[in-house]
């Protein structure tokens, strides 16, 4: 009583104090938020200093750089790749429908500027297939929007070099909006989105456009001439013209591409079992191309096989050109997906290198970097780029140390642009095509993951089987949002129907587990524990009341049903009519409505799983906790965190003033079992259920009998 009369008094007080408080608060965040703003707009010397380092990390890292110790791991695997790039730069022009020259430019260009931008210290950023793949499906797209013919046998457009000059423009403005997406993304901080692209969305994502690149490149393999397909469904349209032309594969073309796949799949695999006895991987790609050329070329193919080569690739850098703006609008939309892909992978590789060094990598300084390994390079007629896995794992292997190794790939790429790229005329288009395809070996090879994928998780395997079908049947951009989106849905049904289970106690300890999985467990007398593993929300609210009556099998509101009218037959009993509306006896029906009787007194709730309550989720609870208490059972919650506490109080889960949370929220399972025992024990007023259930029937049957 004198603490009740201590709270009337002190409690205006205590609420005038705490509002003081509160706005003293709220006036010293004001003052302070705009303190922090004032500092943040205004510019000194030392700040600007700081944004030139943040902005070219280069500028921290190189006056630091051991020469003696990192320059021969940075030379030896910056000739590797360089070697490396070379042909595939040539090779993935057939996936962009480019000519060679402009993958050069890319791969030359993106090293250079990744060497000032880049964090990661092990990332070869270039060329990639899957983005060269995007960037072709666009740059089709709009030449056929602009009424070009893109059969291969169609070569006046190509002669008069209208055809390559449109392809050029819509690649470049492509490129730039990319860029600029890109750019926008690291200074609004978005590098949070690669958190949507789960490795299962990545990996189907990856294994779907590595059937579509395999299936673009089957015309090259067995020369035939067919138009390069578009829209959706491009997998199935390609396939169908390919059976339909087989008969005009060109024999050359066939021996040549079995003979090159034999010979990459040997020395790969070779190189694969001895990795850890050589120093540098093979070059074999360059070989290929070096003794196909010369064989193509003195062999006469193309003369005399009409084997479809490569053609003339300048020497030299063309004069920059400002990428058309018009275009960038018309492929915004298609734009948005190559960017975030571009980056995902980025820092995906950098964060797994930056893990296996021990380093330390930035990921909104890597959108910048991949930003503007497109911007500047789009007024130089390159297209997309991004991190290569396959290089990045040859690069530090190789014994990579720094970004320096990139500025050596890109003089290898220098030296082919200044000097030895017309010597690669004769190389036939086939070849091109056998570098990609044994290239996509490693995302090919997924498929043989799918058992032991399922048996780890089948919700990962579904969502990687969706994502590949989408992203090989219908197109890659679809693909990787049907992937995203597939994958959330899995999250929601996840939360939606969670594991819900009793729990019961391992003997003589302070433990409780669930009694479906663990055996020799003790169920508690007259308390039922019930865990709920997955947030409370308005999505799930039905099913977590669902389980918990299917498992305490009790449903509340049955049982009050059947109560009132227990005593409503009751009343009728009382009047002397010993007849219901059914036709049946009284004693049948009093038997048939007798309240069930309740095999527990206390209901625990394990809280542990539930990571956030909405409002439907806290009305819920205070639903339950009414329900239960009308059959004098009571309700205590265990294992909340603060968030669930917090939204527990502001929705009166507790009271108006909080004053039953001590006997309602427990620390632990185990305090809440024993506070559930100790009431049922020391509380004199709470007469057991079974004895009034008793007492009610001897009295309705005793008088029928009478």
């Amino acid at each position: 009583k004198s603490t009740s009369i201590w709270r009337i008094q002190i409690f205006p007080v205590l609420m005038y104090q705490k509002t003081d408080m509160q706005e003293n608060h709220r006036k010293h965040h004001c003052v302070f938020m705009l303190a922090k703003l004032r500092k943040s707009c205004s510019c000194t010397p030392k700040k600007l200093k700081n944004f030139v380092m943040d902005f070219l990390p280069v500028l921290r890292w190189l006056p630091k750089y051991q020469c003696k110790e990192y320059i021969w791991g940075d030379v030896m695997s910056g000739l590797v790749i360089g070697i490396i790039l070379v042909p595939q730069a040539i090779a993935y022009s057939l996936l962009a429908g480019l000519k060679p020259i402009y993958s050069l430019y890319t791969s030359f260009f993106a090293n250079i500027i990744y060497f000032l931008m880049g964090t990661s210290r092990h990332v070869s950023v270039g060329i990639f297939s899957l983005i060269s793949l995007m960037v072709g499906q666009v740059v089709d797209r709009e030449l056929l929007l602009a009424g070009f013919d893109l059969n291969d046998d169609a070569p006046s457009a190509w002669g008069d070099g209208s055809l390559q000059n449109d392809s050029q423009s819509n690649s470049t403005a492509f490129n730039l909006t990319v860029a600029g997406m890109n750019v926008l993304m690291g200074i609004f901080r978005l590098g949070f989105v690669s958190m949507y692209l789960s490795e299962s969305v990545l990996d189907g994502f990856a294994t779907g456009a590595s059937l579509t690149i395999l299936t673009a490149q089957v015309k090259y393999l067995i020369g035939i001439k067919i138009p390069r397909s578009q829209g959706h469904g491009m997998l199935v349209i390609t396939w169908i013209n390919i059976f339909r032309n087989i008969s005009q594969a060109n024999l050359c073309d066939v021996i040549t591409s079995a003979i090159c796949i034999m010979v990459l799949v040997t020395a790969k695999e070779l190189g694969d079992r001895y990795k850890h006895k050589l120093k540098f991987p093979l070059p074999t790609e360059l070989v290929v191309i070096v003794v196909a050329t010369l064989v193509s070329h003195y062999g006469k193919l193309n003369e005399v096989y009409a084997s479809s080569v490569s053609g003339a690739i300048p020497t030299g850098f063309i004069p920059p050109k400002v990428p058309h703006f018009n275009l960038m609008l018309r492929v915004a939309v298609d734009a948005l997906p190559l960017a975030v892909v571009s980056f995902v992978f980025t820092v995906s590789l950098s964060e797994m290198c930056a893990k296996k060094y021990a380093y330390t990598i930035r990921a909104n300084q890597e959108m910048f970097a991949v930003g503007f390994c497109n911007i500047i390079p789009s007024f130089f007629h390159s297209f997309a780029t991004s991190a290569a896995l396959a290089k990045t794992l040859v690069k530090t292997s190789t014994g990579c140390q720094t970004q320096v190794s990139g500025v050596i790939s890109a003089m290898v790429v220098l030296l082919v642009l200044l000097f030895l790229a017309p010597l690669f005329y004769s190389l036939q288009k086939c070849v091109l095509a056998c570098i990609i395809i044994v290239s996509l070996r490693g995302a090919l090879r997924k498929f043989q993951d799918v058992p032991a994928r399922y048996h780890v998780n089948k919700v990962d395997t579904l969502i990687w089987v969706v994502t590949m079908s989408a992203s090989a049947l219908i197109s890659t951009e679809i693909g990787l949002l049907v992937g995203i989106v597939f994958s959330m849905l899995c999250i929601i049904v996840r939360t939606q129907q969670p594991r819900t289970t009793l729990l019961g106690q391992i003997q003589n300890t302070s433990f409780y587990e669930d009694d479906l999985e663990y055996e020799n467990l003790s169920s508690v007398p007259k308390v039922k524990i019930f865990r709920f593993e997955a947030p409370l929300y308005y999505a799930n609210r039905n099913y977590f009341l669902k389980s918990l009556y299917r498992l305490t099998n009790l449903d509340p509101n049955l049982e009050a049903a059947r109560r009132k009218k227990y005593e409503k037959e009751k009343q009728h009993l009382k009047k002397g009519d010993h007849t219901t509306a059914n036709g049946l006896g009284m004693r049948e029906t009093t038997l048939q409505l007798v309240p069930k009787q309740n095999d527990f007194q206390a209901l625990v709730v394990d809280c542990s799983s539930i990571s956030f309550l909405d409002t439907t989720g806290v009305n819920t609870l205070k639903e339950i906790l009414k329900d239960y208490k009308d059959l004098n059972i009571s309700v205590l919650l265990a294992c909340c965190n603060p968030s669930v506490t917090d939204s527990l109080k502001r929705g009166g889960y507790f009271g108006k003033d909080c004053g039953s949370m001590q006997e309602m929220l427990f620390y632990s399972i185990h305090n809440a079992v024993q506070f559930a025992k100790d009431q049922k024990n020391h509380d004199p007023s709470q007469v057991p259920f079974k004895t009034i259930i008793f007492k009610n029937y001897c009295c309705v049957t005793g008088f029928i009998l009478q």
